[in-house]
């Protein structure tokens, strides 16, 4: 089948979501696509229900492999895909009604990057209000990162459903998931938008994200911690390198990472220690990134002892909470 589009769904233990996610993508106006369904060692009945929507239509492509992650699942797509463009969908979210339409008709030129919003939509039943929708254009991908990826957005930039991607792109520049990590979308995003020569920006809101309770993404654990290390070396070790681009945006964005381990939240109730982390981390990567003012306060702090950021962190939220209720006082007056 000639398609324009290739969706990549990969699929482990969703069977609760996967009717949902597979019927808004067969009731799409739009033809041809394919549909690449990548059983990622599911255990449950996920795979009974891919065979029976099989039968429902030809564009189903089910590959059945042992359990490798998202990022394995996502791999395997790309390379089983043939459309021209590919469009990551988690199984447990959806895509509106008529999105493949919309994107195929504005699509205006062989861009790498085809962006466009989304919103997440709550277990109890509540959407919520998506961001504003970016209107930009004639962007290349570095141009694109470092106007919006610091932005205060609920549906993050990094999320790498927010886009399509073209397929040759990322074959040519060996543009692939790291697996065997959390986080893959912080490292995959930015050197995806190194590479991209140009982007193309959709406003409009085409994809819905479910935020479940006890997901991958929602649960707290030391191998997630240890894993955000690793996504900010291999950051590091990437862009320090490249003397071609402005680094600023993105060195915050990897400071952020190596110090935000250390935050309070992030290490409730595991037994890992500030010590134990220290030694994973890339001194060296996460001094040369640290060119943001207050990222070298932290650093400096934590290259001594993680106590000192602790402390450094309180005073800071404590800082801010007093400025707060101040200037809410001077506006009653």
């Amino acid at each position: 089948m000639n398609s324009k589009l290739s969706i990549i769904i990969p699929i482990y233990n969703v069977e609760k979501y996967l009717h949902q996610c597979l019927d808004s993508i067969l009731n799409q106006t739009y033809d041809p696509y394919e549909i690449i369904c990548i059983n990622d060692g599911s255990t449950d009945n996920s795979l009974t229900i891919l065979k029976e929507y099989v039968q429902k239509s030809e564009k189903i492509k089910i590959i059945t492999q042992p359990n490798k992650g998202l990022s394995g699942a996502r791999n395997a797509g790309i390379k089983a895909a043939k459309g021209e463009y590919l469009f990551f969908l988690d199984s447990d979210d959806w895509i509106e009604e008529n999105a493949l339409q919309i994107l195929v008709e504005k699509i205006t030129d062989k861009s790498d990057l085809i962006c466009f919003n989304g919103c997440r939509y709550f277990e109890d039943g509540r959407t919520e209000e998506p961001d504003a929708g970016i209107t930009e254009n004639n962007l290349t991908g570095w141009e694109y990162y470092n106007k919006y990826a610091l932005q205060n957005r609920k549906f993050h930039f990094v999320c790498s459903v927010l886009r399509l991607y073209r397929r040759e792109f990322l074959l040519e520049n060996n543009l692939f998931f790291k697996e065997g990590i959390y986080h893959e979308d912080n490292l995959f995003t930015p050197i995806v938008c190194y590479y991209a020569k140009s982007v193309q920006i959709i406003p409009d809101c085409l994809y819905v994200y479910r935020i479940r309770e006890g997901s991958i993404s929602q649960t707290l654990s030391e191998k997630r911690i240890l894993d955000t290390i690793k996504v900010a070396n291999d950051l590091a070790n990437f862009f320090i390198s490249k003397s071609n681009i402005e680094k600023e945006i993105v060195y915050r964005e990897i400071s952020g990472e190596y110090f935000s381990i250390f935050m309070p939240e992030k290490r409730k109730g595991l037994a890992i220690n500030g010590k134990d982390l220290k030694k994973q981390i890339n001194w060296d990567n996460f001094k040369a990134v640290s060119i943001y003012p207050r990222h070298k306060r932290i650093f400096r702090l934590l290259s001594v002892h993680p106590k000192l950021f602790q402390i450094y962190f309180r005073v800071e939220v404590f800082t801010k909470k007093i400025k707060k209720r101040r200037t809410q006082g001077k506006n009653t007056l």
